[in-house]
């Protein structure tokens, strides 16, 4: 049985999501990151980073987000590209760009202080460095037309790009106000089993 590991509203959201989408039984273990569950010894012994997720697979003990979700799509098809071609390509390139440029950026956007004394010019400027990011989504979106970020088919990629565009949600210029990303976002929301997710983890308005 597939374990993961999540609190609501972190980065377990993304694979949260695909386990629903794939539809294979899995187990929610909550770890009770306003206790500081996280940072326990039995917790450091799965995540020595003491971040949320982690994915427990049988013997595998697996953790960062972009990871567990490429893991998954390798092991219940058809949630990727075949290996090999320019598709799969493509969707190497985004999952490294969301979780190594996007995500790491937002981080300094929630998490200021851990960068310098003056978090409101560091939230500020980091703010600044993700406009231009989401303008990059927006026009890859816009470029190709179809319906998922990749194009006509619904992968992996989706559930991190829906949630890291959810985390932009309070900022003066989210994802969601542009065009193309906006109308993308509002088809992963609907999608049922992104709505399962949101029931299960009880997230508040706005949602993204």
């Amino acid at each position: 049985m597939i374990e993961l590991h999540y609190y609501p509203s972190n980065a377990s959201f993304a694979p949260h999501i695909l386990l629903e989408e794939m539809g294979i039984p899995f187990t929610l273990r909550t770890v009770d990151r306003a206790n500081n569950e996280h940072k326990s010894p039995a917790y450091l012994k799965l995540n020595p980073n003491g971040l949320i997720p982690v994915l427990v697979d049988g013997d595998l003990v697996l953790y960062e987000t972009a990871a567990i979700l490429m893991h998954l799509a390798d092991c219940h098809p058809g949630f990727a590209p075949a290996p090999g071609t320019a598709e799969r390509a493509e969707y190497y390139k985004w999952m490294v760009w969301l979780t190594n440029t996007l995500q790491a950026m937002l981080i300094h956007y929630f998490y200021p202080d851990r960068m310098a004394s003056d978090a409101a010019e560091v939230k500020a400027r980091a703010e600044a460095q993700v406009a231009p990011m989401l303008e990059q989504m927006e026009a890859h979106l816009a470029r190709h037309g179809g319906d998922w970020f990749l194009g006509e088919h619904y992968t992996a990629v989706d559930p991190l790009a829906f949630m890291l565009c959810r985390w932009t949600r309070m900022q003066a210029n989210p994802a969601k106000t542009r065009p193309a990303l906006g109308a993308y976002l509002k088809r992963v929301f609907d999608r049922p089993a992104t709505q399962r997710v949101v029931a299960k983890e009880k997230l508040p308005e706005p949602v993204y």
